[in-house]
């Protein structure tokens, strides 16, 4: 009976930790989710025709790449100290990769909005984030697990210095963030996609595998039904 009750009570603990909310990785992923507007805001107050605001161009691009590398810095760390602390809730796992994407889809169209970035960059780079989205869910439905490769991982931490580099958009003691933000934005861009047709291969080789296997089963649960 004891035992009954404790495993109980375990299994209720469980399930309040998952649903916990108030802890420092969700802290950290909603505060990246409300950093968004500030940034968005500064880079349409950037491309204003409103004089006063042109004349600070400059200045909201700098406060723009800023308040972006302050949002990808929590990124990082939301994620390792839930590792860390194997503080894994249902909230978290679903805020977290949404407050990224957010982040980064409303980025890459602001820049478009004021003519840094090519439109088709854009396109590559969100319908790529959509097609990953749907991939996973569709490996988590099937149960397997495919982890991120190493260009997945390039790809993202190109993107995250190329993103704010063209916000800023000017040449600042010699080192030109316009230029190197437009050639990193391209390598991710080039790296997305590479990432994207690796990891799709190795899902579509998983779920062949997955098949043989209940394949196999239902051959043998036919067999174990006829020796009956």
């Amino acid at each position: 009976m004891e035992d009954s009750v404790s495993r109980k009570s375990r299994l209720m603990n469980l399930e309040a930790d998952d649903l916990e909310i108030n802890n420092l990785p969700n802290r950290l992923t909603i505060f990246r989710v409300l950093l968004i507007p500030f940034v968005v805001g500064a880079l349409f107050l950037a491309g204003s025709p409103i004089e006063v605001f042109q004349e600070q161009t400059n200045l909201l691009g700098w406060f723009a790449g800023w308040i972006f590398t302050v949002a990808a810095i929590t990124d990082f760390f939301d994620g390792y100290i839930a590792r860390k602390k194997n503080i894994v809730t249902v909230f978290g796992s679903f805020l977290d990769p949404i407050a990224d994407k957010f982040l980064v889809v409303s980025s890459l169209i602001m820049l478009l909005y004021l003519g840094r970035v090519h439109a088709i960059i854009v396109i590559v780079l969100v319908l790529r984030e959509m097609y990953m989205t749907s991939l996973r869910l569709l490996a988590n439905n099937e149960g397997i697990n495919v982890p991120v490769n190493d260009m997945g991982k390039w790809k993202t931490a190109t993107q995250m210095v190329a993103i704010p580099m063209l916000m800023i958009h000017e040449t600042w003691n010699y080192i030109p963030f316009s230029l190197i933000g437009t050639i990193l934005i391209y390598v991710a861009c080039a790296l997305s996609i590479i990432s994207a047709l690796s990891y799709s291969l190795n899902v579509i080789v998983k779920l062949k595998d997955l098949r043989k296997i209940r394949k196999q089963k239902r051959k043998e649960r036919k067999l174990n039904k006829e020796n009956e």
